[in-house]
């Protein structure tokens, strides 16, 4: 699938903001099932200081400067990406969950050492007893790994509500746990806790999903939202992405922005002020297919409504 993204984030502050200092991970990855064909980003006022670099994932990161005095703040982000359909091992015959953790603490192969860096509590992330508890009715002795994840990934799908008051960028993955809501990088979060919790390695993803309108209605502009999933590394595979917010093998309908550790790593817009005052915040994010400016679609099944807008 072709995409259009644009991803606007406005800033209005009650008094002048003297200086304003952020780092942006608005531009797409290139990977093996995306292709980046146009990326562009545009921001009001002009930055006196402006610089792109790689960070240490390998995501893009935008960081720019404005040192004069201003009201307002403006970011916008427009992408054409490509994407395709992703290979996945038959999960059935993914090894064992246990082979897998063993084998990511021998770290004898290079792609082994590299996802032990995904294996460990991060600052948004706890690794804990209760999801290592709560892991283990999905991850029973012998069970391959794949089979194992999808079937967490499902249960969390059912037993927990999508929520969009009851979180915050804050909250932990016990409150989670104990709340049974939230959205999806509360999702992300909680089931990257219970793999690591395991032993295994898994990364927080962020991106964009595709959405549609219920049926008969028109898409409203702006109507969309940044999204998240994890990502579970499988030995002689490679990386599995999978969606708990919706219950969803991540496919050719996800785009991929960045990935990270957690949330704090890949935030679409992070940074200080001084000054300012008190201020607003908007954030319009509209994905498209390209040249197709009107309904993009999210719905599962044909039936059942997407949930990514947090």
């Amino acid at each position: 699938m072709k995409y259009a993204i644009t991803h606007t984030t406005g800033y209005t502050y009650s008094e002048p903001a003297s200086l304003s200092q952020n780092e942006l991970f608005l531009s797409p990855r290139t990977t093996a099932y995306q292709s980046v064909l146009q990326s562009s980003l545009e921001i009001l006022p002009q930055p006196q200081y402006r610089h792109r670099r790689t960070d240490f994932f390998g995501n893009t990161v935008d960081v720019f400067m404005i040192q004069e005095p201003h009201n307002e703040l403006k970011v916008k982000a427009t992408s054409i990406v490509q994407t395709s359909i992703q290979v996945q091992p038959d999960p059935s015959t993914t090894p064992p969950w246990e082979s897998v953790a063993q084998r990511l603490l021998s770290y004898k192969h290079r792609d082994d050492f590299d996802a032990l860096q995904f294996l460990f509590a991060s600052p948004l992330i706890t690794v804990s007893s209760q999801t290592a508890a709560f892991a283990k009715t999905s991850f029973t002795p012998g069970a391959p790994v794949l089979f194992a994840a999808l079937d967490l990934m499902q249960r969390i799908y059912n037993e927990f509500s999508y929520d969009k008051t009851v979180s915050t960028i804050d909250t932990t993955v016990s409150q989670i746990l104990e709340k049974r809501r939230g959205v999806c990088q509360d999702f992300a979060h909680l089931t990257i806790s219970c793999l690591r919790a395991l032993g295994l390695a898994a990364r927080y993803v962020s991106g964009y999903l595709e959405t549609i309108p219920a049926p008969g209605k028109p898409k409203l502009i702006g109507s969309d939202a940044s999204h998240a999933w994890v990502s579970l590394f499988i030995p002689d595979f490679g990386w599995v992405d999978f969606d708990p917010t919706n219950n969803l093998v991540v496919g050719e309908r996800h785009i991929t922005l960045a990935w990270g550790r957690d949330y704090g790593d890949v935030a679409p817009v992070k940074g200080v002020v001084m000054g300012g005052g008190t201020h607003r915040l908007s954030v319009n994010v509209d994905v498209a297919v390209e040249n197709i400016w009107t309904p993009a679609r999210c719905m599962q099944n044909d039936s059942q409504p997407i949930k990514c807008r947090d």
